[in-house]
């Protein structure tokens, strides 16, 4: 402002009236005000139909994958991928917009290319994470998962990041340079899992007797697949309990029913049919 203000002085016609001079000032602060005012509008115009554009083109990208039945991991890193470049397309045209030669702006992005890059260089991986994540298919959208030292449900694969829901209800953020590189442990992947107690009886009981009781209760739920057939042993003989591990396998979609309906069924079992689950004593000896 203030250099045009300097410019408009210096090129003022030579006149000797100061009020002359002064209106064609104020005529020069006019017309730049103007098309300044004209170029600001004009910008929040674009960006105003822009974000509508942007909002109805995300809407029919979306449709359209859907009636593709494209997989859920791909279509919200798609969605994610054009959203992002929609925007840069829309700080372009916006920038031009106001006066700012588009050229020299990438110009300027060029001449930064390396710093840029530094700085980008975490996201540059985490965007080939999630290819590698897209190609190779570790988890999909739905999967319940364990990386990264958390656990949970993803939500959706974006290009940057892998959203997983917990089973309280929290948003994790994974970047995905970290999930296409480190251990990622996929519960979901496959269609059944086993499930294994390790039950501990008194000394002295029975040990058919505990098997047979136990091998009525997994026969009494239809959840628990006959194969591979349930497994029942003794598995150690404790400092104060015998203990006896089960094993059966169920859907993967089952698992966590049937193993905290089986701890209450055996507990409820146990003691009806007085089979005694163990709990620590101390003997104490007292001599004369």
């Amino acid at each position: 402002m203030l250099s045009f203000l300097l410019l408009a002085a210096q090129t003022a016609p030579n006149v000797e009236d100061g009020l002359s001079k002064f209106q064609y000032l104020m005529e020069q602060l006019i017309n730049w005000g103007v098309e300044t005012g004209g170029r600001i509008i004009g910008a929040v115009l674009i960006f105003i139909i822009g974000r509508l554009l942007i909002s109805f083109l995300n809407k029919m990208v979306a449709r359209l994958l859907v009636k593709r039945k494209v997989e859920l991991s791909i279509q919200s890193f798609v969605r994610s991928l054009i959203n992002i470049l929609l925007t840069i397309l829309l700080i372009v045209a916006v920038i031009g917009k106001l006066g700012v030669e588009t050229t020299s702006f990438a110009a300027l992005l060029a001449s930064a290319g390396v710093a840029v890059g530094m700085a980008l260089s975490g996201n540059l991986q985490n965007f080939a994470g999630g290819l590698i994540v897209l190609l190779f298919r570790p988890f999909k959208v739905g999967d319940f998962i364990d990386s990264q030292g958390v656990s949970g449900t993803v939500r959706e694969i974006q290009i940057f990041h892998t959203i997983l829901t917990t089973p309280d209800n929290k948003v994790i953020y994974i970047p995905n340079g970290a999930l296409s590189s480190g251990t990622v442990t996929n519960y979901s992947r496959e269609d059944t899992r086993r499930v294994e107690w390790v039950i501990g009886v008194e000394y002295g009981e029975n040990y058919d007797r505990v098997e047979s009781t136990v091998r009525r209760i997994m026969a009494e739920d239809s959840r628990i697949l006959t194969t591979p057939a349930p497994f029942v042993a003794l598995h150690t003989l404790a400092d104060s309990s015998v203990n006896v591990v089960i094993r059966v396998w169920v859907k993967s979609v089952d698992y966590w029913d049937v193993y905290f309906d089986m701890n209450k069924k055996v507990y409820s079992v146990f003691n009806e049919e007085g089979i005694g689950f163990p709990f620590p004593q101390l003997t104490v000896h007292q001599g004369k």
